[in-house]
């Protein structure tokens, strides 16, 4: 059949790397929004906190 020599290999397009999220520089904000909650000023300190205490690794509880 003509069409099937055009079609793209199974997986192009996709990112060569998938990043989990502790890897990539993220704010607090980000954090709280990964939680699912609005990013109150409160919270956004709160996420600080814990990103200083825990490492840039703390994103990787609430992200899929």
């Amino acid at each position: 059949m003509a069409g099937e020599s055009e079609q793209k290999p199974k997986g192009e397009g996709r990112p060569v790397k998938l990043w989990t999220g502790g890897e990539r520089p993220y704010d607090p904000e980000d954090l709280v929004m990964a939680t699912g909650a609005d990013p109150t000023p409160e919270r956004v300190e709160k996420a600080r906190k814990l990103i200083e205490k825990e490492g840039p690794t703390v994103i990787e509880r609430y992200l899929p």
